[in-house]
């Protein structure tokens, strides 16, 4: 588990390391699915109550619909303590300095703490690119270099790709899924915690409040309609999985888009214990009644 980082206010969220320099953040991030589609008003709300409960980490992609029109003001008054992370889609590097640009401007900044590649599911048509003459991440050293991003990460649903990412080149960080189910019960993540702490990759985690692929029939389904997968909603079980998730080798977890579900992390997250063995134990049971999302 990721060292925490001593904090002055004792109602903070507890804060881990990110990278080299140790930055502190949130060990719950801000999903910007949160206020995607969000009046400006209840979103500027949400972002100052996360800041005031202790969250410091937000997240945002151009692919999350409106979130980073709404995020940039909203985070504005709070910047300078922040750490904010965004990605690309983009593998070309025209595309991805395009996006950069526009990035920068909704979310009224003149840099990002952490830019990604974002979604690296494909060796070939993912890494390859990005890594070709012409790629994104000629963009993106380019862009290290000026000042207009800090770190330099990316984001995968495939354990190959994440692995070949970083084989390529030394990222500040890895933004991939830590799901109780995928990890007990497709072997997915352990390979990759391992790595990282071996070349000194911060680890952000995705998906710890996963449950499964939706049921063809599922009450809740309306109501977490952000979700693209089953959340882990009931609180006991979502307690359990976010401590597991929290227990590994990780820095943060970001939320789901549900806000519903981003409070119910934040207010686990802010009693925060580590796993003990019959937990351990308890969470191997639980995951053993799911189906993983990723193996």
């Amino acid at each position: 588990m990721a060292d925490n980082v001593k904090q002055s206010n004792a109602a903070s969220l507890p804060r881990r390391p990110y990278g080299p320099q140790r930055i502190p953040v949130s060990i719950v991030g801000f999903g910007g699915i949160v206020v995607m589609n969000a009046q400006q008003d209840h979103a500027n709300r949400v972002v100052a109550s996360a800041v005031e409960r202790g969250v410091n980490y937000f997240d945002v992609a151009p692919t999350y619909g409106d979130a980073q029109q709404h995020l940039g003001p909203a985070l504005e008054p709070f910047r300078k303590e922040c750490f904010l992370a965004c990605k690309t889609t983009c593998r070309d590097a025209s595309g991805a300095a395009a996006e950069l640009k526009q990035s920068l401007e909704y979310l009224r900044t003149d840099y990002l703490d952490l830019y990604q590649l974002h979604a690296l599911n494909s060796i070939e048509k993912d890494v390859d690119v990005a890594f070709a003459k012409g790629g994104a991440m000629e963009t993106f050293i380019a862009a290290r270099k000026s000042g207009q991003v800090r770190h330099l990460g990316f984001s995968a649903h495939s354990q190959q790709a994440a692995m070949a990412a970083m084989a390529r080149f030394h990222f500040d960080s890895v933004l991939f899924p830590i799901s109780l189910g995928s990890f007990f019960k497709g072997d997915f993540g352990p390979a990759l915690l391992k790595q990282a702490q071996q070349d000194g990759v911060t680890v952000l985690a995705l998906k710890a409040l996963a449950k499964q692929p939706w049921p063809k029939e599922c009450p809740e389904r309306k109501r977490f309609d952000k979700c693209w997968y089953e959340p882990v909603w009931q609180p006991k079980e979502a307690e359990l999985a976010l401590r597991f998730t929290l227990s590994q080798n990780v820095t943060t977890a970001i939320s789901p888009g549900e806000e519903e579900l981003f409070w119910l992390a934040v207010d686990i997250a802010s009693r925060f214990q580590p796993l003990s063995p019959a937990e351990m134990q308890q969470a191997g049971e639980l995951a053993t009644q799911v189906e993983p999302l990723f193996t």
